[in-house]
């Protein structure tokens, strides 16, 4: 069991090139408004990680574990590292984290995870992010990579089960909407027509094959934090603050599959199996048994929608729905606010932006505050339990966590 003591994020909608500061100075002020927030002291800290993707393309900057240093004196021979898994990197950096703490080499980590992506043009920024595709064997002719290979997943929806581009209008919709209350979402102060969530070619034009604007998640500087304890530090940190263990939220289950970086090999593996993509479903239930509980005991859910289309598979690969039948969800106003399983009360990645590297960090700590009441306006009312749901590349990483809270 591994405990979360806090942490903090950036403001998503700035650009950190208009701000001034590069990724090292975005990085010091995550470490140490993160510490202020959790009221640790740097000496506390035992190990660092960081999860980013492309900082060597965009910032031609790599090697992050050695911004600690620059943090503080202190930091000056912690143990630290880099971890990439496309958008998954962030996840994949808690994982590491939580394995030393369960391996019992350390008992406090701090996890970090960032990615300056505006400080390019878009087309340059598009090919950046193309490194998770499989280089120089598929989407050649596309000029916007994900925009096509999520438009592509549209298509085997539509194949499969049918399809109607209303339901991930409503998506969209539904997560800019939850953005709006949402301090730190890059979309808050955006506006929208009745025509936005359409495909009327001039409010919500095409972008790549079925992928319209409003269709996707955006481009964005940002940084997260959190700090993951063992028992025994949580314990500790607990005691000294006169506040009962068993109120900070822990890390309960965990899931984590991969898949050929190939999506046409995903697609040809998966032809007999009624989910599109059977290594996420598989990442999901691992989460649940191993935090022994199942969809049932879940209150919301923070999930990749790096595409509307992304999240429209979600739904289905969670259980919300039956393979194939996730409009239902979304005409029932299962998913909503309100609804009897909210996603993304954050606004996700379409409403409040998506730095690779430091998304599934983000959403680790939304799920912190809402299982200990301190999300604020976009609250769930009552939430112990949330599942997160993160990936990287076509679903060629796929990392689940059950974050929940005992008391």
């Amino acid at each position: 069991m591994t405990y979360i003591l806090g942490g903090w994020q950036s403001d998503f909608s700035q650009n950190w090139d208009r701000r001034g500061i590069d990724m090292a100075g975005a990085f010091a002020e995550a470490i140490n408004e993160g510490m202020a927030s959790a009221k640790l002291d740097p000496a506390e800290i035992d190990t660092g990680h960081v999860g980013n993707f492309v900082g060597d393309l965009f910032a031609g900057q790599g090697l992050l574990g050695g911004f600690f240093g620059l943090v503080d004196p202190v930091f000056d021979g912690l143990p630290t590292s880099r971890h990439e898994a496309a958008c998954a990197s962030g996840s994949v950096a808690m994982l590491a984290a939580t394995a030393e703490i369960e391996a019992g080499r350390y008992d406090l980590a701090c996890v970090v995870g960032l990615e300056q992506m505006r400080n390019v043009p878009g087309q340059t920024a598009a090919e950046n992010l193309g490194a998770a595709a499989w280089n120089g064997h598929e989407f050649g002719d596309a000029k916007f990579v994900w925009p096509r290979a999520f438009s592509d997943l549209a298509d085997e929806y539509e194949r499969r089960y049918g399809l109607d581009y209303a339901h991930l209008m409503r998506i969209a919709e539904i997560n800019f909407g939850n953005a709006k209350h949402n301090p730190n979402s890059q979309t808050r102060a955006w506006k929208f027509t009745p025509e936005s969530f359409t495909a009327d070619d001039a409010a919500n034009p095409v972008v790549e094959g079925r992928t319209r604007k409003m269709d996707c998640g955006q481009v964005t500087d940002g940084t997260a934090v959190v700090f993951l304890a063992s028992p025994k530090r949580a314990a500790e940190y607990a005691a000294k603050r006169g506040i009962a263990l068993d109120s900070l939220p822990r890390i309960a289950g965990w899931g984590h599959r991969s898949a050929p970086i190939s999506y046409s090999q995903k697609i040809r593996n998966s032809r007999d199996n009624a989910y599109v993509f059977p290594q996420v479903r598989r990442a999901i239930v691992d989460a649940r048994a191993r935090a022994g509980i199942d969809l049932d005991a879940i209150d919301l859910i923070e999930t990749h929608d790096c595409f509307t289309a992304t999240e429209y598979m979600a739904i289905d690969h969670l259980g919300i729905t039956a393979p194939g039948e996730s409009w239902k969800a979304i005409e029932d106003g299962t998913i909503e606010r309100g609804g009897a399983l909210p996603i993304n009360p954050s606004g996700g990645l379409i409403g409040t932006g998506h730095p690779v590297g430091a998304t599934g960090i983000r959403m680790a700590l939304d799920a912190f505050k809402q299982v200990t009441g301190t999300a604020g306006d976009y609250q769930v009312e009552g939430a112990k339990t949330v599942q997160t749901l993160n990936i990287g590349g076509s679903t060629t990483t796929t990392v689940s966590f059950i974050v929940d809270r005992a008391a």
